[in-house]
């Protein structure tokens, strides 16, 4: 079965080299570029990944996590917190709430690859 990825990012570069690159890996993307945004793709979509910006309109990342992990039905959902905010207290904040891995810009594509098709390969534990 095809994995799916949900790129979250208000900088549309990086929505499009993401979304590039995951599609190259053979993966479904689909894309958000505010918070309000994301949750409606989550619930259309229910992706497999959501690789998820801190700093966006509306709601930021750390809403979007909140409330992923509050819908029981997204509980397989995986969390990839992508920004620039890279304080340690950012970082357990994001991971706090629920964030699978929390990654800083800037950023190699082939080392988001590569942690999103780890994440993809392990089966999330049951909160």
């Amino acid at each position: 079965m095809v994995k799916s990825v949900l790129i979250v990012d208000d900088e549309s570069y990086i929505v499009t080299s993401l979304s590039f690159v995951m599609k190259n890996a053979g993966f479904e993307t689909g894309s958000a570029s505010d918070g309000e945004e994301a949750l409606k793709k989550v619930e259309e979509m229910v992706p497999d990944l959501v690789i998820l910006d801190v700093m966006m309109p509306k709601l930021d990342g750390f809403e979007v996590c909140k409330a992923i992990r509050a819908n029981p039905a997204w509980n397989a959902t995986r969390i990839m917190m992508l920004t620039a905010k890279g304080r340690d207290s950012e970082r357990e904040k994001g991971l706090a709430l629920g964030a699978d891995d929390y990654l800083t810009k800037p950023f190699s594509t082939r080392d988001i690859l590569k942690r999103v098709q780890e994440m993809l390969s392990e089966e999330r534990k049951a909160s």
